[in-house]
């Protein structure tokens, strides 16, 4: 693979520079900034409230110090929580040293919005663009896309700007078919990629969903299946694989052509992409 190739392939920060900061803060998402990565990706869920915010989970157990659903919590409610102290915590039980940077007072700790996070895109001084998967309880069926897309046209994003061939500023992902529909009806020039965690026998073949033209296998399965990456690129599928943190699998995913590689550690990344 030549040195021109690895430079091609989109380096996408995953929930922000999230093995060196708590995910789905400000302070991920500008450090995945400062470090060079092409394209941001974050969750995003509705709260009670009718306000998008980038968390991963269903609940907020993990990630912060409170208890219960996003859905059925209102964004004062999330913006009372810690949603950072468990990851420095967790970097001080394994490093004597604390990170060679620092964030500014509450970036590393407090909610994050998605208008929030447009607003550092927009005010990032180079091109950065978005990879935005939606998660979607039964109970907030298709309000999740609609309220997405009303923000992104706020922002002016919902529709590929700039000269004819040059990349949409954001694309919206999902493991859901039906979401990505949703989304291809109200805005059928944004990019949309089907995320896989298994291969499904009806895209054995490299067929997506209606539509669908970006592919977004994790990475067990370009370990366990390097051929599939063959037959989506057959189909005319790009190919963004997750996440991909080892050296090794970079390796794997250069080799094999892809299109983007989704990581944590997005710094290190770029650094064996010769991009460092």
């Amino acid at each position: 693979m030549t040195l021109a190739r690895q430079q091609q392939i989109q380096v996408v920060a995953h929930r922000g520079a999230s093995d060196e900061a708590p995910e789905h803060t400000l302070a991920a998402y500008r450090r995945a900034i400062e470090d060079g990565a092409d394209a941001l990706e974050c969750d995003v869920r509705l709260t009670a409230d009718g306000h998008l915010v980038c968390v991963h989970d269903r609940r907020v157990n993990r990630t912060s110090n409170g208890r219960g659903a996003v859905s059925a919590l209102e964004l004062a409610d999330l913006a009372a929580l810690d949603f950072g102290s468990w990851k420095n915590s967790e970097a001080g039980r394994t490093s004597a040293e604390g990170p060679d940077w620092e964030a500014s007072a509450g970036e590393d700790t407090s909610v994050l919005t998605l208008e929030r996070l447009l607003e550092l895109v927009h005010d990032a001084g180079r091109p950065v663009e978005l990879a935005i998967e939606t998660k979607h309880p039964t109970r907030w069926a298709g309000q999740v896309e609609d309220r997405l897309l009303v923000l992104l046209k706020r922002f002016g994003l919902d529709s590929p700007s700039g000269a004819p061939g040059e990349p949409s500023p954001v694309r919206v992902m999902s493991f859901s078919a039906r979401s990505l529909y949703r989304i291809q009806a109200a805005a059928p020039t944004l990019p949309t990629v089907y995320l896989m965690q298994f291969v499904s026998p009806r895209h054995r073949d490299g067929r997506l969903p209606r539509g669908v033209t970006i592919a977004g296998p994790g990475v067990r399965i370009v370990r366990g299946h390097p051929g599939y990456v063959e037959k989506l690129k057959r189909a005319g599928h790009q190919v963004h694989v997750w996440t991909v943190n080892e050296p090794e699998d970079v390796d794997l995913c250069v080799g094999l052509g892809v299109d983007a590689i989704i990581t944590n550690r997005p710094r290190a990344v770029l650094r064996q992409l010769g991009r460092g």
